[in-house]
């Protein structure tokens, strides 16, 4: 059975770890400590299972921090592109438990912040409402972040006092998802009355 007789860390934070006196291979330092590999320490099968898990579980992190970078996901969205990665499914779990505990998975402030830059960009609540259910946020967080907007009658009466009234007004209003009613008044008796 190997036997690990040497351990390396560089710089970059990776550990080469030595078998039986001969170079073996190189893991994320924290990988190492988290499977206790240790000198003098038999690689055994439940030892290398231990290895192997923690290695999947800092691929996966690794995976969803880099895209957590690029942009706030929802936990959904998260999950979708490390299913994407061929991140094992267990993996994949416990990375997204230890994301949303660190609060840096977290659907609710996803939802408020979206809400708030689209409302902030000139969409109506039920484009804000399909933006956020595209993205697999759940239906009461949607509806919680839509709720805690400016009214939509006073974000349409923004976008009215800037193009003003009239039909073209109204097909702008509608197709940014703003509600009928809300079109009706804002635009008034123009609504649906000319070309």
């Amino acid at each position: 059975m190997p036997t690990v007789t040497g351990l390396r860390e560089d710089r970059r934070g990776r550990v080469a770890v030595e078998l039986d006196g001969s170079p073996w291979r190189t893991f994320p330092a924290d990988v190492v400590v988290r499977a206790g590999i240790s000198h003098g320490r038999a690689l055994d099968r439940p030892a290398l299972r231990v290895l192997r898990r923690e290695l999947r579980r800092a691929e996966a992190l690794a995976v969803a921090g880099r895209a957590l970078r690029a942009r706030d996901l929802s936990a959904r969205e998260l999950a979708m592109r490390l299913e994407q990665r061929a991140v094992a499914p267990s993996a994949a779990e416990e990375s997204l438990a230890a994301l949303a505990a660190a609060g840096l998975l977290d659907d609710a402030r996803l939802a408020e912040n979206r809400a708030g830059s689209l409302a902030e960009r000139g969409y109506g609540d039920a484009a804000i409402r399909h933006d956020l259910e595209r993205r697999g946020v759940p239906a009461d967080l949607v509806e919680a972040a839509v709720a805690g907007l400016e009214p939509e009658r006073d974000r349409a009466g923004l976008i009215l006092a800037r193009r003003g009234t009239g039909a073209g007004t109204a097909r702008y209003l509608a197709g940014k998802g703003f509600g009928e009613d809300v079109l009706e008044q804002a635009v008034g008796s123009d609504f649906g009355h000319h070309p």
